[in-house]
């Protein structure tokens, strides 16, 4: 991720409205041409298609001048890059720069060449796992529709993962549970990332996580709580030229399931 993000902010510097404006002769930048800049991309954000509907109000169509700055001003660190509201962020800049998402965006810097190999196919495999915790927070709001589809991007389609992903998470859909975000009720961080095999074609991932998640069966207003730190370890393979997860051990899945079904009821 880290190539990403120093190349994003390359690409932000070469867009054609920056380098037509009073940025493109400055530098360093200062406050008020962080100013300039959330100006300058929320007027852009505010006419793409990307940011029509729902999408609009998951996102928004602005960035602040603040978290602007801090972006260009800040080496990228995974354990404070890495969380849902500034993924977000990274998604509003990869529309503005006339890409779908982040996520489009990689896989436009993966097809070009545009770093270098080695250093980026360890990076974007690693980023894999933070993509899919994030991912993962998201599927989870949707309950009780249950959306596998999110996963298209990170986990491949014949892989036994997702296969246990639909069998856990169909049973908790049927129940009517939802998550509960009010307040930050629900939250989950990745507190340590390490790669202890890597090949050609594969590679494992060890993670500390934690998950902290409140669901709410609707007609009953039942409140079911996972509040779990533990080690996952993440498989991740190469198959045509494309990494994404094939298989994961997590010693909580299906934890929720296992309390719905032994509480009385």
């Amino acid at each position: 991720m880290k190539s990403i993000y120093n190349l994003l902010k390359q690409e932000i510097r070469q867009h054609k409205r920056i380098r037509n404006s009073i940025l493109g002769d400055s530098n360093p930048w200062k406050r008020s041409h962080y100013i300039i800049l959330a100006e300058i991309i929320k007027e852009e954000l505010s006419q793409k298609e990307e940011l029509k509907n729902e999408k609009k109000f998951e996102l928004g169509t602005s960035i602040s001048h603040i978290t602007l700055q801090r972006f260009f001003e800040s080496d990228y660190d995974y354990k404070t890059h890495n969380d849902l509201r500034f993924l977000k962020t990274l998604d509003k800049i990869c529309i503005f720069l006339g890409f779908k998402n982040l996520n489009a965006y990689v896989l436009s810097v993966k097809e070009n060449n545009l770093y270098n190999e080695n250093i980026f196919s360890k990076e974007l495999t690693t980023d894999i796992v933070y993509r899919y915790c994030q991912t993962n927070f998201e599927f989870f709001k949707y309950f009780p529709e249950l959306r596998l589809e999110v996963f298209n991007d990170l986990i491949f389609p014949e892989a036994p993962f997702i296969e246990r992903i639909k069998n856990y998470s169909s049973k908790l859909c049927e129940k009517g549970l939802k998550l509960f975000t009010n307040n930050n009720r629900s939250n989950f961080e990745i507190f340590d990332l390490d790669v202890i095999s890597e090949e050609a074609d594969k590679m494992v991932i060890k993670t500390q996580e934690f998950w902290n998640l409140v669901f709410v069966v609707e007609e009953t207003g039942e409140e079911y709580i996972v509040n779990e730190l533990n080690t996952q370890i993440y498989f991740i393979r190469n198959i045509n030229n494309n990494w994404k997860i094939w298989d994961n051990y997590n010693p909580n899945s299906g934890l929720l399931n296992d309390r719905i079904y032994k509480k009385p009821h």
